[in-house]
């Protein structure tokens, strides 16, 4: 007679063998949702980045709008006065030809050898009086925007390797051409008399303006070649990689407090980049012309992804206080509470109308009409790629108004359903035992 099996029978055997099988599911969801995470974490900032550039580089529009207000920067109207001024004078050796004019009479008159250097000063204050009118009045600002238009089509041509613009690689300086300016300013001065600048020659190095030195520019090209096709849909990718970890996350409220402060850490990588690349871009401009200007030059050619650096930092931040009282904690229960209770005594309070009509099919379908009104903010936010503070704060408040109103239907649809006499043929469970 054979010993009795030890092993307990049914469904004890084979617990053991079932255990690994349930838990790899739960471990596959976890490993995505820190992949997706981890992943939109390291990518935020290269998005960012990308995506300025690809809309404000890359977009001609979009590019002489940031860099318009430039015209009426007195340090970059000084910088190219400075410039042209100095182009002109160079050339035209004021006390030299006043000297051969007055030569016969000076020699029969000495005193008036005192007058050149006066006279000299008065012409020279002519000619940089003229340039600073001409570059403070709108036809220099119709000349800048044509400029600029054709700087940011010259750049891009730059970085797909063609020589051919305003704006030009030469050697290790990327320079700009201002000769058109400097014929206008001659033409202006002619016009006023002062027919001796008509026909001087101006060398090419006096007509341009060093904006960067550039050494680096091959490496630029190159990652420039390989990134630009996928600028635009990067930070795409981003967004879908924080939603897809949301999602898959089993706390979610745990999960968006993750996420804003993604968001918040890398709103302060970007603030410490931009601040050191803008130091960078000072000291590469000191001692140049454009000097005094590059200050407010760089501030201004950034402020569409600073601005979405401050968006980024009030976003993070904003997620973290939902995510936490959106969460188990003590005080999110007790403000969520408070807030639910009251909005749906409001709702039960105007059940009779016709809101509690309303209410009664939004209250079964609340989940994804709360995940519709997110949405919605999302696209108010987006909506024409003017992303700015001002727009996160009308966009939250939208939200908070909408969910606002959706719990105040909730209620009114629960009071109603309520309050609703049970029909006879409506059996109540329980009640025929």
């Amino acid at each position: 007679m054979s010993d009795p099996d030890p092993t307990p029978p049914g469904p004890e055997r084979s617990a053991p063998a079932q255990a690994p099988a349930a838990e790899r599911p739960s471990r596959g969801r976890t490993a995505a949702v820190i992949i997706c995470v981890l992943l939109a974490a390291l990518l935020t900032t290269p998005a960012a980045v990308a995506y300025w550039g690809q809309r404000t580089l890359n977009d001609t529009t979009r590019y002489v709008n940031t860099v318009g207000p430039l015209v009426n920067s007195p340090e970059v109207q000084n910088a190219i006065a400075t410039k042209v001024t100095a182009a002109i004078e160079e050339q035209v050796d004021i006390e030299a030809i006043l000297n051969d004019v007055f030569a016969g009479v000076i020699t029969d008159r000495p005193r008036l050898q005192r007058l050149i250097g006066p006279l000299s000063a008065a012409i020279n204050g002519l000619i940089d009086r003229q340039v600073r009118e001409f570059i403070a009045s709108d036809e220099f600002a119709d000349l800048w925007t044509a400029a600029n238009t054709r700087a940011q089509q010259a750049f891009q041509r730059i970085l797909d390797g063609d020589q051919s613009g305003a704006v030009q690689l030469q050697g290790d300086q990327i320079v700009l051409d201002v000769s058109e300016v400097i014929e206008r300013v001659k033409q202006r001065l002619v016009d006023r008399g002062l027919t001796i600048v008509q026909n001087i020659p101006v060398p090419d190095v006096d007509k341009q303006i060093v904006l960067m030195e550039a050494p680096q520019v091959k490496q630029i090209k190159t990652i420039y070649a390989f990134a630009n096709p996928i600028a635009q849909w990067l930070i795409v990718a981003v967004a879908g990689l924080y939603l897809i970890a949301l999602v898959l996350a089993r706390n979610r409220p745990r999960m968006t407090v993750v996420i804003g402060a993604a968001l918040a850490a890398n709103a302060l990588l970007m603030a410490g980049a931009l601040a050191v690349g803008r130091q960078l871009f000072i000291d590469a401009l000191a001692g140049t012309t454009f000097g005094p200007a590059s200050a407010v030059f760089y501030d201004t050619l950034l402020a569409y992804l600073e601005r979405g650096r401050q968006v980024f930092l009030w976003l993070g931040l904003i997620l973290i206080v939902i995510g936490w009282f959106a969460g188990s904690n003590r005080y999110g229960t007790a403000v969520r509470t408070t807030v639910n209770g009251g909005l749906e005594s409001i709702g039960g309070a105007v059940s009779d109308s016709p809101v509690g009509n309303a209410g009664r099919w939004v209250a079964p379908n609340v989940g994804w009409l709360r995940v519709a009104v997110g949405l919605l903010g999302v696209v108010v936010l987006l909506w024409g790629n003017d992303v700015s503070l001002s727009r996160l704060f009308w966009s939250l408040a939208l939200v908070v108004a909408l969910l606002a109103v959706v719990q105040v239907l909730v209620g009114a649809g629960r009071s109603t359903a309520e309050s609703r006499p049970v029909s006879p043929g409506e059996a109540v469970p329980g009640a025929a035992k």
